[in-house]
């Protein structure tokens, strides 16, 4: 099905999204972003899985398709429909609506890909034997153009199945969203459509049904997908998980790495793990067999099995299990870093950083309208290297936007400015406000020492500033009010750290991490009181020589890891978990 990052042109809040206008608006999605489809070899992959096979009585039971797109999934399940079908039949295909009528049931919203889809269908139809009368019936009843999300099913399902779309939430009407949200429970923060898809798909499913789905992997981890996760500990188990991550499973290039997991309607248990497989058809069959076969837990096959991978709200931990019990392990010992003194935020969002930010000597703008600003540039090489740059500061110790009237070179240059600024999403809001940067400046962060750290990185690049520069947003900041920072600073410099990282974060392309909030304040740690002197002084010193290798070491011992727990989290820093 496509994948979608790109927000389009939405209509406005008080149009009335009819059913049509609908199909228009996704149409015109799917001709600017293109669509991304599985590959033959995945999709079979999927199926095995999921156990739609054709050694089953397939004509019995019945599939969804939620999403069908170009038909990659629905092609291959009706061949092993009929496969399975014919084997209960000589040469007689008659009464073929009777029997195989509600054996799928496939929707799609774009009108092109389910025209495109449906002459694929009916010809494959034919191809098995149909004559074309028939095969039009058929291919009329299992497929429907709608939008999924808001179609009354008539039935549950044995199976669901597919790739479902991957739509940002700017890019869907305000009003379908709207309409979204009071249907789904599981729409939480910025959530993908992909996540309602989910939700949707999972109560589709009889007792015991089995859901099989290759999508965007960032739910399992992510802020947004704590509702769904939540939903699925709850209610099904997590059966299978197959990281696709750096694998060719689409025909094309997608920036989100994909992931395949088999969710059954039944009482949570132990869920069977691979990782990265090769995408061959040969490869793939032997390892569906492996992982839905009686035993699973073979290291040398790349197979293991984990406990309680859901969790509630929790994010998902996937890696190697005495890994995740490491990870427990220091969960239950130590405290979260802000529940040991210390805060994590991020740096200033402007929404138009070439109006609000510039060279700071030459700005020519009111001295106290103006602050020293650092970026990810200025600490590259693991110290501060300022590069001059300033962002406007609009905001009043108070909080409240200060009145322009009072600073004429401030007006005079954001009123020079006014076009670019008002366009930004943030201003229609409030018109009044139009001047204000997206985060509201704080005056006494700038003074405060902080710890800084970019978001992406293949390796936790922590970098002391004394409390002269005022972050931008891409950086995350630390601040601490118990905790000396620069030992502080060994401790995220360590590989404990980077072990937290590793579990928590999503990973992007080239297989960096992300250093964000969400993924920082799990980072467990000792309470500063209850570290020596002597393990202070040693951190200390170790952070400022940036010594990576003498703040393991130290580090270690603060956490009193045992050799074998040391080793653990060296091989999973090196291997990236």
């Amino acid at each position: 099905m496509a994948l979608f990052n790109t927000p389009a042109a939405n209509p406005s809040s008080d149009e009335v999204i009819s059913t049509q206008r609908r199909l228009e608006i996704f149409e015109d999605m799917y001709r600017e972003y293109g669509s991304v489809y599985t590959r033959f070899e995945v999709v079979e992959f999927i199926l095995d899985l999921s156990g739609y096979t054709s050694d089953k009585p397939l004509h019995k039971m019945n599939i969804l398709e939620p999403s069908f797109g170009g038909g990659e999934f629905l092609l291959s399940i009706i061949s092993r429909l009929f496969a399975a079908w014919r084997k209960t039949r000589k040469t007689d295909l008659t009464d073929v609506m009777g029997e195989l009528s509600n054996a799928i049931t496939a929707v799609e919203l774009n009108r092109i890909a389910f025209q495109t889809t449906h002459e694929r269908v009916v010809n494959l139809l034919k191809q098995e034997g149909l004559p074309e009368v028939d095969a039009i019936s058929l291919a009329n009843v299992w497929l429907i153009q709608d939008d999924f999300l808001t179609h009354e099913l008539d039935r549950k399902f044995n199976f669901v199945v597919g790739n479902p779309p991957y739509i940002r939430q700017e890019a869907i009407p305000p009003q379908q969203l709207e309409d979204y949200r009071a249907r789904y429970q599981t729409i939480y923060d910025r959530a993908d459509i992909y996540i309602p898809f989910i939700e949707k798909s999972l109560l589709s499913l009889t007792i015991c049904g089995r859901l099989g789905f290759i999508c965007a992997d960032r739910w399992i981890k992510n802020r947004y997908g704590q509702s769904l996760r939540d939903f699925i500990d709850a209610n099904y188990h997590l059966k299978v998980y197959v990281d696709m991550m750096g694998t060719p499973a689409f025909h094309s290039a997608v920036t989100a790495y994909p992931a395949i997991f088999i969710i059954s309607r039944e009482k949570s248990g132990v869920t069977r793990v691979a990782h990265r497989p090769k995408i061959n058809k040969d490869s793939l069959k032997t390892l569906a067999n492996l992982l839905t076969g009686d035993t699973a837990n073979n290291r040398k096959d790349g197979i293991y099995e984990i406990n309680r991978v859901t969790n509630g709200t929790n994010p998902w931990l996937l890696s190697l299990p005495e890994q995740t019990e490491l990870i427990r392990r220091l969960e239950r010992d130590f405290v979260p870093l802000e529940q040991a003194g210390c805060k994590v935020g991020i740096g200033v969002a402007t929404g138009a950083d070439n109006v609000f930010i510039s060279d700071y000597q030459s700005f020519d703008i009111e001295d106290s309208r103006k602050l020293p600003l650092v970026t990810t540039r200025d600490i590259m090489k693991g110290e501060i290297e300022w590069r001059g740059k300033g962002v406007i500061n609009p905001f009043a110790d108070d909080g409240q936007l200060v009145n322009l009237h009072d600073y004429p070179k401030l007006q005079k240059y954001l009123d020079s400015k006014r076009e670019i600024i008002t366009a930004r999403h943030c201003v229609r809001k409030n018109l009044n406000n139009w001047y204000r940067t997206i985060d509201r400046i704080i005056p006494d962060l700038l003074s405060t020492p902080k710890l800084l750290i970019p978001d992406i990185k293949g390796y936790p690049n922590v970098v002391f500033e004394e409390g002269r520069l005022y972050p931008h947003h891409n950086l995350y900041y630390i601040t601490s009010n118990e905790w000396d920072l620069k030992a502080l600073q060994a401790v995220l410099l360590s590989s404990i750290a980077k072990l937290f990282i590793i579990n928590y974060s999503t990973k992007m392309r080239g297989d960096y991490l992300r250093f964000q909030a969400q993924y920082l304040r799990r980072i467990c740690i000792p309470n500063w009181a209850n570290t020596s002197n002597i393990l202070r002084k040693n951190l200390i010193d170790a952070a400022n020589k940036r010594d990576v290798s003498a703040c393991n070491r130290i580090v270690f011992e603060l956490y009193d890891l045992s050799l074998n727990e040391q080793i653990l989290i060296e091989e999973a820093v090196n291997n990236g978990a």
